[in-house]
């Protein structure tokens, strides 16, 4: 059935005001300490390495595979590489960073926060958490192993080769889950209930826990700060991730794939999701490009809303 612009602005709206109460309450228990100075980390180590590789299985494994790796797989790979290009392109010359640092500010552009809000607004706007899973396994299996390894070779003396891209993509747990669900829906298995209902259980803790640890994140957040000299960065990379993204994965959905209708609307805004958490804690591993990171994340997110209300009105 055909929704209506006025059901997409809705849907719009009644899933961000899920997802921003629950976020809320994070910022309120982070305000409070209520669960202690490590509640942070903690969630962020319960969704990355149990609660979300369940719930990427359970949702994968009643998937149509087909679905998962077709065009909403090629919008989402080639709007982020030319988005995270044209990034590179504006500031490499222009802020004159290092490789590493630019690559950072590259993907705070073009990494869309497909988990953390992804699945939320997959399930509470379109209904569906399998719209979620081509960029989630784009994203992990493709675009941040090469990110990483550009990073690494950027900053290690040891050379960072295919196999060790392998093994370490191999070792995320999202990939894990996601790999396993799609062999389940694939070969058509049948998991027994004894098996099924506890990862079911499981999965069930991911979207609150996720949504929970990123308002305990947003505690003393202050972006743009004159000191860090890092606003024209943080500026370029959220106009990218909130505008130019979106726009190209529009071109390439109607006018590559010619998808329409809702098959457009999933595109897009998926696009338009705000930068990945995940890139503040890969800044913080490699010690370059931490407060442009923490920057586009939080301006991002907070932006996001009324960029993605745009979305249902432009579309029509």
């Amino acid at each position: 059935m055909k929704r209506s612009e006025g059901e997409n602005v809705g849907g719009v709206l009644s899933g961000f005001a899920v997802v921003w109460t629950v976020i809320v309450v994070g910022y309120f228990v982070g305000r409070t300490g209520v669960l202690g100075p490590d509640a942070r980390l903690i969630l962020n180590r319960l969704t990355f390495f149990v609660a979300s590789p369940a719930l990427l299985f359970t949702t994968l494994s009643t998937s149509n595979p087909t679905a998962v790796l077709g065009p909403q797989l090629g919008v989402a790979t080639i709007s982020a590489f030319l988005t995270g290009t044209l990034f590179v392109l504006i500031t490499r010359w222009w802020l004159r960073r290092d490789l590493t640092e630019t690559v950072i500010g590259a993907m705070s552009a073009s990494t869309v926060n497909s988990a953390n809000l992804g699945l939320p607004i997959a399930l509470y706007v379109l209904g569906d958490l399998s719209h979620a899973a081509p960029i989630i396994l784009f994203q992990l299996a493709v675009y941040s192993p090469i990110c990483l390894a550009i990073l690494d070779a950027s900053t290690s003396r040891h050379r960072t080769t295919p196999l060790t891209m392998l093994i370490q993509t191999a070792r995320n747990p999202m990939i894990v889950g996601s790999l396993a669900g799609l062999l389940v829906a694939v070969f058509g298995w049948k998991l027994p209930p004894q098996v099924a209902d506890p990862v079911e259980l499981i999965a069930g803790a991911a979207i609150p826990a996720m949504l929970i640890a990123f308002g305990i994140s947003l505690v003393g957040s202050k972006p743009l700060e004159r000191a860090a000299g890092r606003r024209a960065d943080t500026l370029v990379a959220t106009g990218l991730k909130l505008v130019v993204h979106p726009v190209l994965a529009w071109l390439i959905a109607a006018f590559v794939f010619r998808l329409t209708g809702l098959d457009l609307f999933i595109a897009v805004i998926m696009a338009a999701l705000p930068t990945a958490q995940n890139i503040f804690v890969t800044a913080s591993r490699y010690d370059r490009g931490v407060t442009l990171a923490k920057d586009t994340v939080l301006l991002t997110t907070v932006i996001a809303l009324p960029a993605m209300l745009l979305v249902p009105l432009l579309l029509g």
